[in-house]
């Protein structure tokens, strides 16, 4: 298992070196938007304390985020009126992740309707506006 790297992108956020947009945020987790997104509402739940990913996560780091999932999961869900959510997790190069701190994406649905493509960067005041929408719906 490799080192955490306290320079990761999602590090930088947390000390506020890179700006994101927040949309929640405890003691203990935070989650903001995804700028390039694959749906409206498209937003990531991080844990503040360094672990790479689920492979390297104590099980304390995995109880707080995943309560932080289920409660930005509802408020996606509802505050875009979708079918449903998807719910990612990527663990090391091999398994897709490209960010190494422990991270979960959460991705309103709809029946009938694909994501869109990967590494598109969004529309800053959509994403913006949308994160409004969730933080209402919380």
């Amino acid at each position: 298992m490799q080192a955490y790297d306290p320079d990761n992108v999602f590090a930088k956020i947390l000390r506020g070196e890179i700006p994101s947009t927040r949309v929640y945020e405890d003691s203990d987790t935070l989650a903001f938007m995804d700028i390039m997104p694959r749906s409206d509402g498209h937003l990531l739940v991080i844990p503040k304390t360094p672990c790479r990913n689920v492979l390297d996560a104590s099980p304390a780091q995995l109880e707080t985020v995943i309560r932080t999932v289920k409660t930005l999961a509802v408020a996606a869900k509802a505050a875009f009126s979708a079918d449903g959510v998807t719910i990612q997790q990527f663990n090391e190069a091999a398994g897709g992740q490209e960010v190494f701190h422990l991270h979960f994406h959460i991705l309103p649905r709809y029946e009938g309707v694909g994501l869109r493509a990967p590494g598109v960067m969004g529309d800053m005041a959509a994403i913006a506006t949308q994160a409004e929408k969730i933080r209402a719906a919380l």
